[in-house]
């Protein structure tokens, strides 16, 4: 089942028992890996936060603004991603990401008082952002198989690392609460060597994005539905877990960028040449 439109491969990625999916450049896997981790620090700190609050002699709503730093500002840096990764590469854009959560991870380790730990994690936030909004155009770019099994081994990363945050967040801290943004430094750091080693810079869009684009993109009526949907969800979600509105605000906004994203490529898989795939999803649509 091999169809040519637009000079491009369309077969299914999961064809012949998935191996198109799984043969990948050892680029995309790192990238995957890195993601997956990267994901893992959203619900990392939801089992520790009672040993958050003993240690630091915290309220439980101090705690909980672990959560409000981190959202707001992954928040409000995914709107400025494109805008970056336009004009430094998505391959620099990813390491200055995996670079400040590393950073901020390790520092969230050595916080002694809880203000400190919510300014850590506000850091921690920026660095998410710059990562898990470039990630996907940059598999895209590298992946074997075409965009279909880019998008799949992304959703991968991301369900896999949003399951495993709150276990290892348990595993390491039952030990002692500090643990957990050790280990996930350590984990960030293997990534940050792994892409540097394995991925090579990918050629940087014809037209760079614009701090506008995202809000543009929405007149589409596809992304604005995903969007708006996604807004609700995450909202939802958010609101079991952090009693602040700002949090659940922030957190869906992010989340409705990043199904912006997804969105475009997903829809112009067939029209999306290698050599644009870093270009910032949201941008295909605001320049139409």
């Amino acid at each position: 089942m091999q169809q040519s439109g637009h000079g491009g491969d369309t077969r299914d990625p999961l064809e012949g028992g998935g191996a198109s999916l799984l043969r990948q450049p050892m680029a995309v896997w790192a990238t995957a890996g890195a993601s997956v981790v990267a994901f893992m620090g959203i619900g990392l700190v939801d089992p520790i936060l009672p040993s958050i609050a003993k240690g630091l002699n915290a309220s439980n709503s101090q705690v909980s603004l672990l959560f409000t730093s981190y959202f707001l500002i992954t928040a409000v840096a995914m709107l400025v991603t494109g805008f970056v990764s336009s004009r430094i590469g998505g391959r620099k854009t990813l390491l200055a990401g995996l670079a400040l959560v590393v950073l901020f991870a390790a520092l969230s380790g050595t916080s002694s008082s809880v203000g400190e730990l919510v300014g850590f994690r506000a850091g921690w936030g920026l660095g998410n952002a710059l990562f898990v909004s470039t990630a996907l155009a940059v598999i895209v770019g590298a992946a074997a198989g075409g965009s279909a099994a880019a998008i799949l081994l992304y959703e991968s990363a991301l369900g896999l690392g949003m399951a495993c945050g709150p276990l290892l967040g348990a595993v390491l801290g039952n030990m002692r609460w500090r643990y957990p943004f050790f280990g996930t430094a350590a984990l960030m750091a293997i990534g940050f060597l792994a892409i540097t080693v394995f991925l090579k810079e990918q050629p940087r869009p014809a037209r760079r994005t614009s701090l506008l684009d995202p809000v543009r993109a929405l007149s589409h009526g596809g992304l604005a539905s995903a969007a708006v949907s996604a807004f609700f969800y995450n909202a939802e979600w958010t609101d079991l877990h952090v009693p602040f509105v700002v949090a659940a605000l922030a957190a869906a906004i992010g989340a409705g960028i990043v199904a912006v994203r997804r969105r475009s490529l997903t829809l112009r898989t067939e029209e999306l040449a290698p050599r644009h795939a870093t270009e910032d999803g949201v941008a295909v649509f605001a320049n139409q």
